[in-house]
């Protein structure tokens, strides 16, 4: 199976501090990205061995482990001009490739990633997405994603529950998606309030999936035919951003307009799952008991932009 995974990456240290990209301090932003890419790699890529002790030579041999879900896979990295934490990664940059924008908003990175999807059709098996602050654990990833689109169809995407995990004596777990009520634009084709259920059984164990509520998951994962039905669509490459805000708009604003949207239920929550470096997003919730928010209300900021 081959892999294509997009990252759009940013760092400034002079930002206003209301994103990880934007603080003073870099090496969050640095942890997160050197996680995020080697969770890739040991989860997905081809370089996964063991040992075994030949009796013949008497010596070790290093064999090839995890043959049924290794991946040839590419990275490109999406970033803009110098402002990025590249040449301070602890691995060779062999690993990864780097599309580089040097006009527009960089806060549009994530849509330049689309481009470049939309650049490789038919050249891949999975074309993926992330937010360069996500962290994969899951090796049946896409196991899992085809077992879903064989009983649903390529009209569905399954997408994971994001979620945050304590640090030092702090070891709770916390999904970091609020379920909201809300109504999409009638051309969607994700519609929060069906209130759909779908019940399976995954490798003997019982799984519930809804339609998601909050389907926002700051990453995406589209086999060849989805990526080539989405990239089809007359507004794709619009750049539309009035879902919260550009960031989350270029993660889910494609999906939800092309595809119908679920998760796991809270249930199961970990049957598809994602880790959001840090502990902000939980602890923002927290700190807001009282918040409503419509998640199709106007963003203060969307205006459209230059391009990326």
């Amino acid at each position: 199976m081959r892999l294509l995974f997009t990252i759009p990456h940013f760092f400034n240290p002079q930002g206003n501090g209301k994103h990880g990209s934007l603080q003073a301090d870099p090496q969050p932003r640095l942890e997160a990205l050197t996680r995020c890419i080697r969770a890739i790699y040991t989860l997905h890529g081809e370089a996964q061995s063991y040992f075994k002790h030949d009796v013949g030579t008497g010596r070790l041999q290093e064999l090839a482990a995890n043959e049924t879900t290794r991946s040839r896979l590419d990275i490109v990295l999406c970033v803009y001009r110098d402002l990025h934490l590249l040449d301070r990664l602890p691995f060779d940059s062999s690993c990864y490739y780097v599309k580089q924008f040097d006009s527009g908003d960089p806060i549009l990175l994530g849509f330049g990633c689309h481009n470049v999807l939309r650049s490789n059709l038919g050249r891949y098996d999975y074309y993926c997405y992330l937010e360069d602050d996500l962290i994969l654990h899951d090796p049946y990833l896409f196991v899992k994603l085809a077992w879903f689109n064989a009983q649903m169809g390529n009209g569905a995407v399954l997408q994971p529950n994001r979620f945050e995990v304590g640090r030092d004596r702090d070891l709770e777990k916390v999904y970091i998606e609020p379920d909201f009520e809300c109504q999409p634009p009638p051309s969607f084709a994700h519609n929060f309030s069906e209130g759909n259920e779908i019940a399976g059984r995954f490798l003997g164990r019982e799984i519930r999936l809804d339609r998601a509520k909050n389907p926002h998951s700051g990453c995406f994962f589209l086999n060849r035919e989805q990526m080539a039905l989405w990239a089809s669509k007359d507004y794709f490459g619009d750049r539309d951003f009035w879902f919260v805000g550009p960031l989350e708009s270029a993660a889910s604003v494609g999906i939800m307009k092309t595809f119908r949207t679920y998760k796991p239920a809270f249930i199961n929550a970990n049957f598809l799952e994602i880790e959001h470096y840090g502990q902000s997003l939980s602890h923002y919730w927290r700190d807001r008991p009282q918040f409503r928010y419509d998640l199709f209300s106007q963003h203060p900021d969307n205006q459209k932009r230059s391009d990326v």
